[in-house]
């Protein structure tokens, strides 16, 4: 059959006609045409996640240091920071570039502010920072900052004593002039304990007379040493 192109309701003629539900009210067939929506998403559509976002963004904190407390790394700088005890209140102790440098300074306030009871990032370095002469904030910022100044001055010269691997290093050390052992010793004690006990198997030196000495009185004397 010929059907005309400028009539173009002879192709929807020749199409099979869509089966309807209400011919069988148990089957329900979707139309071709029929498409999904986000409104009335698929199963995999429910599932995606919102765009932009990765599943592990809420796990962890956003650019806290995995080792060194109390710095963040924001616009491509490290953030020292530290709360104040029994307040809501932080103070603000600078902006470094390096973690180091913001560790050094969170030690510095830590220990203005919670004295004996900090837990610092660098313990050996304690000893070398100058504390504030007040808790205020401008004295706590102030000696931050020198602490700072003086980790990168370290680093610089290519010390670092706040590492746990340079104490690590030298107990080590220490422990091994302790535990020292002549080795020499050691291999020859066999040969040593072989001359011990031929040293007690042998018997004692024989005292003999002179010849000269032909006198009586020293007859007896003698045949006791004689055998």
């Amino acid at each position: 059959m010929m059907t005309d192109p400028n009539n173009p309701t002879d192709d929807h003629r020749s199409q099979p006609p869509i089966p309807s539900s209400f011919d069988h009210p148990n089957i329900q067939v979707p139309h071709p045409l029929l498409t999904h929506t986000c409104e009335d998403p698929p199963p995999t559509c429910a599932k995606l996640p919102p765009a932009g976002k990765s599943p592990m963004a809420s796990s962890s904190s956003p650019g806290k240091h995995p080792m060194y407390r109390g710095i963040r790394y924001r616009s491509g700088k490290w953030v020292s920071e530290i709360r104040e005890p029994r307040k809501t209140t932080r103070i603000w102790l600078g902006t470094y570039p390096t973690p180091e440098m913001a560790a050094a300074a969170y030690d510095v306030a830590a220990l203005a502010l919670k004295g004996s009871e900090a837990v610092v990032n660098f313990p050996a370095s304690v000893a070398s920072y100058r504390l504030p002469v007040s808790t205020s904030s401008a004295d706590i910022r102030k000696a931050a900052s020198a602490a700072a100044s003086l980790k990168k001055d370290e680093m610089k010269s290519g010390i670092n004593i706040g590492t746990d691997e340079y104490h690590q290093a030298k107990d080590r050390e220490e422990m091994s002039k302790e535990e020292y052992v002549d080795e020499d010793a050691l291999l020859d004690l066999p040969n040593l304990l072989v001359d011990m006990a031929q040293g007690m198997l042998v018997s004692p030196p024989r005292i003999r007379s002179t010849p000269s000495d032909e006198s009586p009185e020293n007859s007896d004397g003698e045949s006791l040493w004689s055998y």
